[in-house]
C-alpha cells in the first residue's frame, strides 16, 4: 500500500505567507501574540511535511529558499480560492455570519473598536470579531496574507487607495503627567522638544521614522530615555513625570480625562495622521465583513461629528485646580 501524503493544514500555509512577509520567526511570533520557539517549530513541521526546506535561517531573520520563492504565488492563489468558496457559502445565507478577524493598532482601540463592538453585538449576533493588535507594518503584512480580513491604521498620508477608506485625522500630542509645566498650555511648538527626555517606539517605524523626520527639519535632537513599542508603557512612563511621549488622541484620551496624564498639541508644524480602514486587494469580502466594514465607518463618522474626542471642564486641570476655566480639545 503506498504510504500517504500528509495534508498541509491551510492554517499552516497562512503561517508560511506571513513568516515569508515579515522576514522573521520573531516578528511573525510578536504579531501573533505567542514566542518565536513556537513559531519555528510549526515552520519546521510544515517543512517536514513537505520534505523540503522553504527558509534558510540568517542572523537576521529568514529568507526563502528557492523552492519558497517558487511557491509563493502558487500558495497565496490557493487560499484566496478557497476563501472565496467559503466566502460565496456565507453570503449565499444574506444573513452577516462567522467571524470578522480585525487587525488594530494599540492606540486605536477605545472609543472606535469597543464602539463597534457593542454596536456589532446588538445588531449582529451571528458575527464574531477577533481582534488583533500589531504595528503598522505587521498589519500591513497580515491583511496582504490573509490573517486579518480588516486592519485599523495610521497612515501619514491620505491614501488614495481604493482599498483604504478615510476614518478620521487626528493631531498629535506631547504628553506627560498631571500638573506638569511644560504640557501645561493647550499647544507647544515642535522646537520645544528638543532635548526632552522622551519614551518613544523604536526603529524600524514608520512614526518613529515620521518624527525623526520631522526633528531633523526643525534641527532638533530628541533625548530618547527609552524605547516602547507598547503604548501602555509610554504612557505609565510619562504618568510617572520625567519623561514624555507623543501620541495621538485615541492612544491617551481617557488618561486624560481622568487626570492620568496631560496633553499639549503639537503645532508649527501641525502633525497630522489620517485614520484608515484598510481592505484586502484581492478578493470579495464576506457579508460578514462588508457589514462590519460599514459599521467602523460609520461609528468613525459618529465619532468625530459629535466630538466624541474633545476635552473639557472636569479635565487634568479641572481637577487639579490649575487653570480650571481653560479647556483643550483632543480634535479628530
Amino acid at each position: 500500500m503506498p504510504s500517504q501524503v500528509p495534508l498541509v493544514h491551510p492554517s499552516a500555509l497562512r503561517l508560511f505567507l506571513e513568516v515569508a512577509d515579515l522576514g522573521s520567526f520573531s516578528k511573525a511570533a510578536i504579531a501573533r501574540r505567542t514566542v518565536q520557539s513556537h513559531i519555528s517549530r510549526q515552520i519546521s513541521e510544515l517543512e517536514r511535511q513537505c520534505g523540503v526546506l522553504l527558509f534558510r535561517r540568517t542572523g537576521r531573520g529568514v529568507v526563502l529558499t528557492e523552492v519558497g520563492q517558487q511557491i509563493v504565488p502558487r500558495v497565496r492563489t490557493w487560499l484566496a480560492e478557497t476563501d472565496q468558496l467559503v466566502n460565496d457559502i456565507k453570503s449565499s445565507a444574506q444573513v452577516p455570519l462567522g467571524e470578522v478577524r480585525l487587525g488594530i493598532l494599540p492606540s486605536a482601540a477605545h472609543p472606535l473598536v469597543t464602539t463597534v463592538y457593542e454596536r456589532a453585538r446588538e445588531r449582529y449576533p451571528r458575527v464574531k470579531l477577533r481582534v488583533r493588535e500589531g504595528q503598522g507594518a505587521e498589519l500591513d503584512a497580515l491583511l496582504e496574507s490573509g490573517v486579518v480580513d480588516l486592519a485599523i491604521l495610521f497612515r501619514d498620508e491620505k491614501s488614495a487607495h481604493s482599498d483604504e477608506q478615510h476614518l478620521a485625522t487626528v493631531d498629535t500630542f506631547l504628553v506627560g503627567a498631571a500638573n506638569d509645566e511644560i504640557t501645561s498650555a493647550a499647544t507647544i511648538a515642535f522646537s520645544r522638544l528638543d532635548r526632552l527626555p522622551m519614551v518613544l517606539p523604536s526603529r524600524p517605524s514608520s512614526w518613529r521614522h515620521l518624527l525623526d523626520e520631522v526633528s531633523r527639519r526643525k534641527g532638533i535632537a530628541f533625548h530618547v530615555v527609552m524605547e516602547a513599542d507598547s503604548v501602555t508603557i509610554q504612557k505609565e512612563i510619562a504618568a510617572k513625570g520625567g519623561a514624555y511621549s507623543i501620541l495621538g488622541p485615541y492612544a491617551m484620551m481617557e488618561d486624560v480625562r481622568v487626570g492620568r496624564l496631560q496633553a499639549s498639541r503639537i503645532v508649527n508644524p501641525d502633525i497630522k495622521r489620517f485614520v484608515t480602514l484598510a481592505m484586502p486587494k484581492k478578493g470579495p469580502l464576506t457579508l460578514a465583513c462588508k457589514v462590519i466594514a460599514q459599521l467602523i465607518q460609520q461609528t468613525a463618522k459618529e465619532l468625530e461629528g459629535k466630538g466624541a474626542l474633545r476635552l473639557g471642564p472636569g479635565t487634568t486641570k479641572a481637577r487639579t485646580g490649575a487653570r480650571a476655566n481653560r479647556t483643550k480639545q483632543l480634535s479628530v
